[in-house]
């Protein structure tokens, strides 16, 4: 188990990934939970995977980039009502995103993210970060 994940708990890196100072977010689609909703790129954690291999597999399937870092853990939360632990880490990527996944992208600057819709999660770590997320 690591550090900080509960029992029962399903690892989620969510990947903050900022070009200038803008950062990449996805609306989920409509099939999914938290539907419809913004969110940081990202997903669940095969058995046994780390956080770069599982970004790494996730925004090839999501985007269609490549993953070449994650950075230090920024913040973790237990999503709400679920048992996901969601972890997120400044990601670097190669190439263009596309919304292979989400119905949307978008590249926003911090002062926008208050405007959005975010899942409950990726609220939170806007809140709580707040500006320092681009910095």
């Amino acid at each position: 188990m690591m550090i900080g994940e509960r029992r029962g708990s399903i690892r989620v890196v969510a990947c903050v990934v900022q070009r200038g100072r803008r950062l990449l977010l996805g609306r989920r689609p409509i099939s999914k939970r938290h539907a419809d909703l913004w969110e940081f790129p990202g997903g669940k954690l095969e058995p046994g995977e780390s956080d770069l291999q599982a970004a790494t597999r996730e925004l090839q399937e999501e985007l269609g980039v490549s993953v070449y870092a994650v950075g230090e853990v920024l913040a973790q939360y237990q999503d709400p009502g679920s048992p996901f632990q969601i972890v997120f880490r400044r990601t670097l990527i190669q190439g263009e995103p596309e919304a292979i996944e989400h119905s949307e992208l978008g590249w926003f600057a911090w002062e926008q993210l208050s405007g959005l819709e975010l899942a409950p999660s990726d609220a939170r770590f806007v809140a709580t970060l707040g500006p320092r997320i681009v910095e």
